[in-house]
């Protein structure tokens, strides 16, 4: 590690905000996203650096400097990935969190791996940071880094974000490792969750299982000699960078895309759309339950509209995965077969990845949007629809159990769950009046562009600040 770098504002993230190039002249180039949209700026302006992996397994990359910012590699092995990321990140932490809807494996192998490779983040970002710096750690790969990094650097004002939800105690409960976990939260000076529900639920955990005293968002931590330090757990709904899909949705090439995608479709009058990582927590197999039952009622026809679905490819070597993407599969091949024509197809499925500029022309060409996950920490397509809809039209029918619900309360509400209840919210969007249309979208716009991405991270930077004022120190 570089002896050198010594970053007064540390990012650590399971992956860093670029992705291995081709082109030899441009061997890295910026990760989409809005994290990185938020944090960037915050960087460029402060020296920073931000630790994480760099996507590929066995390989050393030494530090190295990245449009205004110092990128800190952390090196994983084959093992790590395997065991760490894909084992116990995505096979115990990621089910077990969004209410196992899918079973969670507990292997010890697992969560060994978890453990050492936490405390490899921690070392880097230890190393990195200057006295005294801020160090801002990110999502559910990383829940022991906090308090790893306290015990390494004592100085530093820590943060932490968990961009999913986090469980109810009755199933957090399950998790045999689950006190650990919490001391390794409690490492923050701010922890923070994409719900006020999420905020509860840590701290009810954290009074059931640790005895700790915790009041209005804080968190009193012993620290020995009969000493406390608090903690702030509090809900910071992350959201995306607006300006840049109000600027796409704009321009005349992508507007000329909306009316290319349409006739491409057999010019319907309604197009439906979902856009979704290949996740069972996504709610995939329910919203395409409710289309086709709806065409074979004849509440809709295949004439008038057309459900694309956008299914990125996600975590393909974890089986869950490969038996959700055949299910998926086998139910779209058996509505289209069933209700197909010559010239419309009832279902558009689409199992890649697309270029923002491509997805802003879909969110302009969907009359109706559906976002019907199970469980979900935010879900920003809800948000980059809306920002997406300058003509203020569209209807959003959204799951009730997303963060987005609470904030997002102009659009049409659904259990997932309730299959007649789903199909009547797509038949109410597709007949919803224009000038309700309207109504609705302006107030979602109004919220989504006053609650951007850098009011997000402007938030959670103050509490920090405050933190490091009040003496964050043990």
């Amino acid at each position: 590690m570089s002896a050198t770098l010594a970053a007064d504002f540390v990012v650590v993230s399971n992956r860093l905000p670029v992705d291995r190039s081709d082109d030899e002249n441009e061997p890295w180039r910026r990760s989409p996203g809005g994290l990185v949209a938020a944090l960037e700026p915050v960087i460029q302006a402060s020296g920073g650096a931000w630790v994480g992996w760099p996507g590929q397994p066995d390989i050393e990359i030494d530090p190295f400097d990245f449009d205004g910012m110092s990128l800190v590699p952390v090196a994983l092995t084959a093992d790590d990935v395997e065991l760490y990321y894909e084992g116990f990140s995505n096979d115990t932490i990621w089910p077990l969190y969004h209410d196992v809807i899918s079973p969670p494996a507990y292997h010890r192998v697992w969560w060994d791996s978890y453990v050492r490779v936490n405390r490899a983040f921690a070392e880097a970002a230890a190393s990195v940071a200057a006295p005294e710096a801020t160090v801002w750690v990110h999502d559910y790969q990383l829940q022991l880094v906090p308090r790893m990094l306290r015990e390494l650097r004592p100085d530093l004002v820590i943060g932490y974000f968990h961009h999913i939800p986090f469980p109810a105690y009755g199933i957090y409960a399950q998790l045999p490792w689950r006190r650990q976990v919490l001391e390794g939260l409690l490492g923050a000076d701010v922890i923070g969750f994409q719900r006020v529900q999420d905020a509860g639920n840590f701290a009810r955990a954290v009074r059931r299982q640790l005895g700790f005293e915790t009041k209005a968002g804080s968190i009193r931590v012993p620290v020995g000699g009969g000493r406390d330090r608090v903690a702030i757990s509090k809900a910071y709904p992350i959201s995306i960078d607006v300006a840049t899909y109000d600027e796409l949705a704009r321009r005349p090439d992508v507007q000329a895309r909306v009316q290319e995608i349409r006739e491409s479709l057999g010019s319907p009058d309604t197009i439906l759309f979902g856009v979704d990582r290949l996740d069972y927590t996504k709610g995939i197999t329910h919203r395409l339950k409710a289309y086709g039952e709806l065409l074979v009622e004849h509440r809709l026809e295949v004439e008038d509209v057309t459900l694309v679905q956008v299914a990125s490819p996600s975590r393909e070597r974890v089986v869950a995965y490969m038996q959700l993407r055949d299910e998926i599969e086998l139910t779209v091949g058996r509505i289209n077969g069933d209700h197909d024509t010559v010239g419309h197809t009832a279902i558009r499925y689409l199992h890649h990845s697309y270029p923002r500029e491509e997805m802003v022309a879909l969110y302009l060409a969907a009359d109706v949007m559906l976002v019907t996950a199970l469980r979900d920490g935010m879900n920003l397509v809800a948000k980059e629809y809306i920002a997406s809809r300058v003509d203020n039209r569209g209807v959003l029918v959204l799951s009730e159990f997303t963060g987005a619900a609470d904030e997002l309360t102009q659009a049409v509400k659904v259990n997932p769950h309730d299959i007649e209840g789903l199909k009547d919210a797509i038949v109410q969007a597709i007949q919803m009046p224009p000038a309700e249309q309207s109504r609705r979208m302006r107030a979602l716009r109004r919220r989504v562009r006053d609650h951007d991405v850098s009011d997000w991270s402007r938030g959670f930077l103050t509490d920090l600040d405050r933190a490091r004022a009040r003496g964050h120190r043990s």
